[in-house]
Order: structure tokens, then sequence, then C-alpha cells
């Protein structure tokens, strides 16, 4: 179990934790251990604090997509690809805190359909519409939706920093 744990950890393209303080965006990288579930991140988010909670935006094996808005007790949570949680157990212990989604049912979903809270980031900038629009690309990388999201959000730029997507 662990190796496979382990496995998984390894295939994270890009952790990263975005919150405010004092009306500052501030953008650090997550460890890749923080991201074996959604109980670890949303700890290690707690941790920050921050003016409006704080995000962990991670971008699985050029894969799927995972976004956890920690706001003190609360946790909302978004996966970009439901189906990922046959393969990957952070995308799984996404379904989990949702409750909402039998992991038998899988194989009946659409192909790259989204589980979680759309609008999770609307009072940041990004409206569910905007959202939708960008799980509906299928020309972008679960990085360059993620950079999308951070730019609407006002932090891109330390996204890009942070996670090596700025050009030189």
């Amino acid at each position: 179990m662990q190796d496979t744990i382990d496995a998984q950890i390894d295939d994270v393209d890009l952790a990263v934790a975005a919150y405010r303080r004092a009306g500052q965006w501030v953008v650090d990288e997550l460890t890749r251990e923080h991201c074996e579930d959604v109980e670890t991140l949303a700890e290690a988010l707690r941790h920050l604090g921050g003016d409006t909670g704080a995000l962990a935006l991670v971008s699985i094996d050029e894969d799927f997509f995972v976004i956890v808005r920690v706001q003190g007790p609360r946790t909302q949570v978004l996966l970009s690809d439901a189906s990922a949680a046959e393969d990957w157990d952070l995308a799984e212990s996404v379904l989990d805190l949702l409750d909402e989604i039998d992991p038998d049912d899988l194989d009946e979903r659409d192909e790259d359909e989204p589980a979680g809270d759309l609008a999770l980031l609307a009072d940041l900038g990004v409206a569910e519409e905007v959202m939708e629009e960008l799980l509906d690309d299928v020309d972008l990388y679960p990085d360059e939706v993620l950079s999308d999201l951070a730019r609407l959000m006002g932090f891109g730029e330390l996204f890009d920093d942070v996670v090596g997507l700025t050009s030189a």
C-alpha cells in the first residue's frame, strides 16, 4: 500500500498553496507528501490561515487536478475528472469527502466529468461558468488550467514563478 502511495506521490506535477495575508497573495510550494489525500492537504492549509482561508492547487500526472479550499473548519473540493478516482488515492479521497459518488458508478460517468463545487472560487473572481469553460477545454493541460485560474484570482505571476511556468 505504501509503495502505491509513494508511486502516486511521485506523479504529482505541481502542488502549491495560495492564501492572502494583509490583502496580498502568497504562493508557496507544498510537499508531495501533502498530496496523499484531501485530509492531509486540508491540514497543511489550516496551518497557513489567510484572510479568506487557503487553497491547494494540485496537478497529477498531466491528467487531472484537485483544488482544496479551507476556511476555518470548512473544506471545499473540486476534482477535474471524477474517473481519476479509479486509479488515484487523492482523487478517491475527494469523492470520499464529497460522499456523493459511489466509486462503482464511475464507469457510468462521462469521461472527464468533474466532481465537487464548481463555485468554490466564485468569491475570488472565478465564476462557476468560467470554471465550467476551463474544465471543458480539452486542449488545456491541468497545470495550464490551474495557471489560468490563478491569473483570474490575481496571483497568476506568483503561481507561474513558483511552479516554473514563467517563460524566459
